[in-house]
């Protein structure tokens, strides 16, 4: 059968059929039995072209690829797309801008309430440490938790209160990394494997550790003991990518250099507390805001401000950044703590301190 041709005509075909000329070249390789029977081809002519030796092969139950031989790795997501999504419906060409150089129309197709998940979304976000498509015998595919859905084939279902809101790569609707890798980790009993996913997603600047912890709690993985271990490397690994932000800050945006890492007591009197910058003579601190959530978070959170009270109370101004704000608005963070270094002359000197290294 010519796939760029009108179908056969059928008793049932309607009067006026669809050719198939309008779809992407995997849309017409990779069609559900609504689809077929909306270009005039009946269940009886699937049927058919199934037979053993056919020209086309069910993948999943109402998915059909009208082709022999295996799927590809972009025609097996499209089939679990198209298996999990609520009536896909395919995008006219003429609805969508075409890229330069692109043969075809190419733009994110509407499978709704489906997304891609787990190992194979990290691959498609471009994760060296996640496997390639092809050698997954399962692809994650995340719906609404309340949809009556089974897992089948190489499709497994994922569920979820609310649908995250996708990504889209190469036209497939993908799970943001941090929900990703907690759908990949809950399936993963190889710590080395979930130490390198879960670091290369904060060392790439893939997304900050609070939301990958966030996901993993959520997901209530952190009663795992290797998963603990892989979120302690996280950290450590978000740590330091912070303080090098930090560091980029004061230098590419001309702040006079602080004290670094350093620790502040009264003279003979008790420790008031770790800061990450500090300049003395302008009595200014920068302390990053690395709490992530788990359980001890409140309690974290009121010694944060248990500190910075105590601090300012001595005539110290505080400056907390996160680091996802280091990361996306770093020459705004620079100009609150130049604002700060600034506005000193116009405070009261501040209580005498020792500042040694920590």
């Amino acid at each position: 059968m010519n796939h760029n041709t009108p179908l056969s005509r059928t008793p049932h075909t309607p009067h006026s059929p669809r050719t198939l000329r309008h779809l992407s070249h995997v849309q017409r390789r990779v069609l559900t039995t609504a689809q077929l029977r909306a270009h005039g081809v009946t269940t009886a002519d699937t049927n058919k072209q199934c037979r053993p030796g056919g020209p086309w092969q069910q993948l999943l139950p109402g998915v059909f690829l009208l082709h022999p031989g295996p799927p590809t790795s972009e025609e097996r997501l499209h089939a679990v797309l198209l298996y999990a999504a609520r009536s896909p419906v395919p995008v006219p060409a003429a609805a969508i801008p075409a890229q330069p150089g692109a043969e075809e129309p190419h733009a994110p197709q509407p499978y709704a309430d489906a997304l891609i998940t787990g190992l194979a979304a990290l691959t498609l976000h471009g994760f060296s440490s996640a496997p390639p498509l092809l050698s997954l015998d399962k692809i994650d595919v995340l719906v609404p938790r309340l949809r009556r859905l089974r897992s089948h084939g190489c499709a497994r279902i994922v569920r979820t209160p609310s649908l995250p809101a996708p990504a889209f790569v190469t036209g497939v609707p993908v799970a943001p990394v941090p929900r990703a890798l907690a759908d990949a980790v809950a399936e993963l009993a190889d710590a080395g494997a979930v130490r390198r996913l879960l670091t290369e997603a904060v060392r790439n600047g893939h997304c900050e550790p609070a939301a990958v912890v966030r996901e993993l709690t959520a997901a209530r993985l952190l009663s795992r003991p290797h998963v603990v271990d892989a979120v302690d490397s996280l950290l450590a690994e978000g740590r330091a990518i912070a303080e090098d932000r930090l560091y980029r800050m004061v230098r590419e945006h001309g702040l006079p250099d602080p004290a670094w890492n350093v620790d502040l007591r009264l003279p003979g009197g008790p420790h008031l507390g770790g800061l990450d910058a500090y300049w003395p003579e302008q009595a200014v601190a920068v302390e990053l805001d690395t709490r992530v959530p788990r359980q001890d978070e409140d309690a974290l959170w009121s010694e944060y401000a248990r500190k910075r009270e105590v601090l300012e109370r001595l005539g110290i101004t505080v400056v907390h950044i996160t680091p996802k704000k280091l990361r996306d608005t770093m020459e705004q963070q620079a100009t609150v703590v130049r604002t700060a270094l600034m506005a000193s002359n116009d405070r009261d000197p501040a209580a005498y301190v020792v500042v040694l290294p920590r």
